[in-house]
């Protein structure tokens, strides 16, 4: 793996994005990639969303908002998805991802950073544990609510 690095979904990437294979299982528990381009057109000045790039290779995404203003605590400084490649996962990708977005709330006067994420044994709760994501909170739906202290 070469130096990794992050940069803005634009048209040159965002179909290697839309075509990243995940692992067996894993789709369960995302919603398609276009809900997330989605939130970054309805909420432009508030949206983050960067591509994972190993040279010019695309191997991960990471999207999230930050909103001081949001109604929930919880959607004031959220990381709503992360994708690593298959082939890809394993190798500090999403850590990184993770990284990066905590700098990025850090220069946005962030306090913390939550995440949303459905719980069950294959699901994303150990990848986020790991990355240092406490649950603290479950949504009406049953969701997980995790939070990372800055």
């Amino acid at each position: 793996m070469t130096a990794l690095r992050l940069v803005e979904l634009s048209a040159a990437t965002i179909v290697a994005v839309n075509t990243m294979s995940l692992k067996p299982g894993q789709e369960q528990f995302l919603a398609p990639t276009s809900y997330a381009v989605a939130g970054a057109v309805v909420n432009p000045a508030t949206a983050w969303q960067r591509v994972v790039l190993d040279d010019d290779e695309v191997v991960g995404f990471v999207s999230a908002n930050f909103d001081p203003d949001a109604p929930q605590e919880y959607f004031r400084s959220v990381l709503w998805r992360i994708n690593v490649g298959a082939d890809d996962q394993g190798r500090g990708v999403g850590r990184f991802a993770v990284e990066k977005l905590l700098e990025e709330a850090r220069s946005r006067g962030m306090d913390r950073v939550d995440v949303i994420y459905e719980g069950g044994h294959d699901g994303p709760g150990a990848f986020f544990e790991r990355v240092g994501f406490t649950p603290v909170d479950e949504t009406e739906y049953g969701e997980v609510v995790a939070e990372i202290r800055l």
